[in-house]
């Protein structure tokens, strides 16, 4: 289960691995919010096939991890670009005066998912009202906002979460938090197979997965920029609808613990809940973001009291690099 990361370190100044003169020399850092894993495919795979070679970027892909702080490391300078777990991160850091700026959005669905057991018969995400729900305490900053606001859940419903769904397994009447990708398999893996409920089919819009660079960056090498988002978004649409072996011998080079049973299992919850292709994406192209739906998010957390009305949550993106279709 990823963590979410609250930034509160100033920001440092980017420099961005550009060598002089030839552009195929141009060096990227970049890092994902987890441990490598088939949902940061298309990154992989845009490494594994060659995509960044052919847009004249060396890219190194940094793995992230329970101890690793990927916005930390992108806003002091050690990455160029990052993978973000969410749309809080990236006004959180508008709200806090630290420069960076959100360039796509891989995932249309952000993949946070409740799990409850059949037995006790919830139809709809707003079944779990009253009802006890493990969740992480990062959780109560961010997603738990979203189901007091429109589900009125309560702060006496929230259970400690272990990271682990063992106690799920032996309480029936507990409701726990999942990644869409993981938990429930591991959860059927032990026999039982929970109802999940995807909040972002219940008006949850938070990004995810989101691409995060500085605005110097942007500033002044936009080509760049554009290069990498434009291949790592075709690096995703080849990863999810054409052999990705490559690809996934990358990601177990860098997490030997990670088994072809789980990258599956990652790759059918993608397609079949349209992680990365639906919504917007569906005509914009992977990566794709638009400003209805950034401004349903931060309304949403002004009446959750998260962020003031009259932050510029703005810009927290820009779409200066996305909904171009590329890859479709």
């Amino acid at each position: 289960m990823r963590k979410f990361i609250t930034v509160t370190i100033a920001a440092a100044t980017l420099v961005a691995g550009v060598a002089s003169g030839n552009a195929a020399e141009t060096k990227i850092v970049f890092g994902t919010n987890w441990l490598a894993q088939a949902e940061h495919g298309g990154y992989y795979q845009a490494k594994a096939e060659g995509y960044y070679d052919a847009a004249g970027l060396d890219v190194s892909i940094k793995m992230g991890g329970p101890q690793v702080n990927t916005a930390q490391l992108l806003i002091t300078g050690a990455l160029d670009f990052a993978m973000i777990s969410n749309s809080f991160i990236p006004i959180n850091m508008v709200k806090q005066n630290i420069p960076y700026v959100a360039v796509a959005s891989m995932f249309q669905k952000d993949p946070q998912v409740l799990m409850a057991h059949p037995e006790l018969g919830l139809t709809t995400l707003g079944d779990i009202k009253g009802r006890p729900v493990a969740i992480s305490t990062d959780a109560m900053d961010t997603y738990w906002k979203f189901l007091e606001v429109k589900y009125d859940f309560t702060p006496d419903q929230i259970r400690p979460y272990a990271f682990d769904v063992a106690p799920f397994l032996v309480n029936k009447s507990l409701i726990q938090q999942g990644y869409l990708t993981n938990e429930p398999f591991r959860v059927m893996e032990n026999g039982v197979k929970p109802q999940v409920f995807l909040l972002a089919d219940y008006g949850y819009t938070s990004y995810s997965e989101l691409l995060m660079c500085s605005k110097k960056m942007v500033q002044e090498h936009p080509d760049i920029v554009q290069k990498f988002v434009d291949a790592s978004i075709k690096g995703y649409y080849t990863f999810l609808h054409g052999p990705h072996d490559k690809a996934l011998a990358l990601i177990k080079q860098q997490n030997p613990d990670y088994t072809d049973k789980a990258a599956s299992d990652a790759v059918q919850a993608m397609e079949k809940y349209g992680l990365l292709e639906s919504g917007d994406a569906l005509k914009l192209g992977i990566g794709a973001m638009t400003d209805a739906r950034w401004k349903d998010f931060f309304d949403t957390m002004v009446k959750a009291k998260v962020y003031s009305p009259d932050l510029d949550y703005k810009s927290a993106y820009t779409m200066q690099f996305v909904n171009k279709k590329v890859g479709m």
